[in-house]
């Protein structure tokens, strides 16, 4: 199939999934996501709801969960799973459980990735899965290790119980031949990440990409990262995977770098990152018989970047090689006209428990806030999907 005729513009290939209802409850949602002061005062009253107990999980679960989340259990999910598969797009079921600080917290963790990818085995509606480290491991054992401070007998101890979660997980990708990614984070804690990552890449790698690491863009340093990875793989003889996105924790990152007065690892400007992103498919593609690739991108220019790459080097849109992907509930019209269009296509389907799903969801919400004072995009076609609809129902009865 040839690299041409992708738009993103057709809404009635975007939103086909979508009754009427869903589509009013979309297009609600993010005209209330539209106003910033509602979206933070939300935000601080559902989490102090949650704090002292207050049972709101049934209309939090009715509106932006829904549109943001698969469900609240694997099974749950299922359904969606199939909806997705219908239009030919995958899921990577995450379990979106964040900030648990204790070993049996881990061990649920690890258990639930466990049985995503028994799940996963052999469905290619689930073509991978993810895993974020701190999930499974402490966030200030990783700093240690990211700064290489010298690990106490406890640290070490607790160090090699997480390694154990990792390696069985690593072990049950590789034996069900289900790749899986690891989450990028803070970048305090890393190059840990990526260390670990490597080390199970190049044991899990030697065949194809079962353990594949996320690069975020707006740092400056990662151009340099990735070819040094490319080069290591070469060297040692085994493949990666790599799935870039813009990244997630901006103002974290420029904060702790002004308190404690390092250089900010975020680049100087949203052109640079841009920049960057598209410089990094063109090394990834360039190196697509080792590298697999997963753009995980809402940007319009840099996915339309990848489209026309892949067709000047001649791969074809289907190539298992290379994958799409966005947040579910966001940019379906890039995700849909995509899988339309023959290429590979997932959506991040996020899933757990309301209240423990609810720092995602604020993060989601407040993402969307910008389209206070003009339509925002996912406003501006939800809004032209439904005018769609209605002209055509009027011409369709006359």
């Amino acid at each position: 199939m040839s690299n041409s005729g992708v738009s993103f513009e057709n809404t009635e290939k975007a939103f086909i999934a979508k009754g009427n209802q869903e589509l009013k409850h979309s297009l609600w949602l993010f005209k209330l996501m539209g106003n910033p002061t509602l979206v933070k005062v939300f935000s601080k009253l559902i989490l102090f709801a949650i704090k002292i107990g207050l049972p709101v999980s049934l209309p939090i679960k009715l509106t932006i969960f829904k549109q943001f989340c698969g469900g609240e259990s694997i099974e749950e999910s299922k359904k969606v799973v199939y909806k997705l598969n219908v239009s030919n797009i995958g899921s990577i079921l995450d379990y979106s459980v964040e900030g648990k600080e204790n070993e049996i917290d881990f061990c649920n963790t690890k258990d639930e990735i466990l049985r995503i990818i028994k799940v996963a085995e052999d469905n290619p509606a689930i073509p991978y899965t993810s895993l974020k480290l701190t999930g499974i491991a402490r966030l200030s054992l990783l700093e240690k290790l990211n700064s290489k401070q010298q690990l106490n007998k406890e640290d070490e101890i607790e160090f090699q119980k997480v390694k154990g979660r990792l390696v069985e997980i690593c072990n049950s990708a590789s034996n069900s031949t289900v790749p899986i990614y690891f989450d990028a984070e803070e970048s305090w804690i890393q190059n840990a990440i990526d260390t670990l990552a490597e080390e199970m890449m190049e044991i899990n790698n030697k065949r194809t990409a079962i353990v594949l690491t996320t690069l975020q863009m707006y740092r400056w340093d990662r151009i340099e990262y990735l070819k040094r990875l490319i080069k290591n793989a070469r060297d040692r003889n085994f493949s990666i995977g790599i799935k870039l996105v813009r990244g997630a924790y901006m103002e974290k990152e420029n904060l702790r770098a002004s308190q404690f007065g390092y250089k900010s690892p975020i680049q100087p400007s949203k052109e640079n990152t841009d920049s960057d992103f598209d410089k990094a498919v063109d090394i990834c593609l360039e190196n697509i018989d080792i590298v697999t690739l997963c753009a995980g991108t809402h940007n319009e220019a840099s996915t339309m970047h990848l489209v026309n790459k892949m067709g000047e080097l001649k791969i074809p849109n289907d190539h298992p090689h290379v994958y799409f992907s966005q947040l579910y509930g966001m940019s379906d019209h890039i995700t849909y006209n995509l899988a339309d269009a023959g290429y590979n296509v997932t959506k991040y389907l996020p899933y757990g428990p309301v209240k423990s799903v609810m720092p995602y969801l604020i993060r989601r919400a407040e993402e969307n806030t910008g389209i206070s004072g003009q339509m925002g995009r996912e406003l501006r076609l939800i809004v032209e999907e439904k005018n769609r609809r209605q002209s055509s129902k009027l011409l369709s009865a006359g």
